[in-house]
């Protein structure tokens, strides 16, 4: 196996680890309640840090079109979310969301970082890796 395709794997999973500690690092010691967004942003990231992991450690690229599905799904729920949170058209329109409403925000740091913001990085930076990883491969193959 190509190091790169080794080196993206890693950034992949580390960055699904650190997103996933995160979290729990959010509700577990801060206490922050999640809302019904951040649960479906929490079931598609949390696998991943496990799959990733194994990925990386058995040098398996074939993970890749699994993490790109999971995080462009991600994706897709973390620009929603933070939409709501930002942007007062989509707010206006949100559905109630559970005890904790999507909208409220824990975090909101330089006025713009929020937890579905850093959510939505995480789920960015898998799905760029992911979509090298199978660029590479395919490459590789040929």
């Amino acid at each position: 196996m190509d190091k790169k395709i080794e080196n993206y794997l890693f950034l992949s999973w580390a960055t699904a680890l650190i997103a996933t500690l995160g979290s729990l690092y959010f509700s577990e010691i801060k206490l922050y309640e999640p809302c019904v967004l951040c649960w479906y942003q929490r079931i598609l990231m949390y696998p991943m840090a496990i799959l990733l992991g194994v990925a990386a450690a058995r040098k398996d690229a074939n993970i890749a079109i699994y993490s790109l599905i999971l995080s462009g799904i991600g994706g897709l729920i973390s620009i929603y979310h933070y939409s709501i949170q930002k942007v007062s058209l989509f707010a206006d329109q949100a559905p109630a969301c559970g005890r904790v409403p999507c909208t409220g925000e824990y975090i909101n740091w330089m006025g713009f970082v929020t937890i579905p913001f850093l959510a939505l990085l995480a789920f960015m930076i898998i799905f760029i890796t992911s979509f090298i990883i199978l660029k590479t491969s395919k490459e590789d193959k040929s």
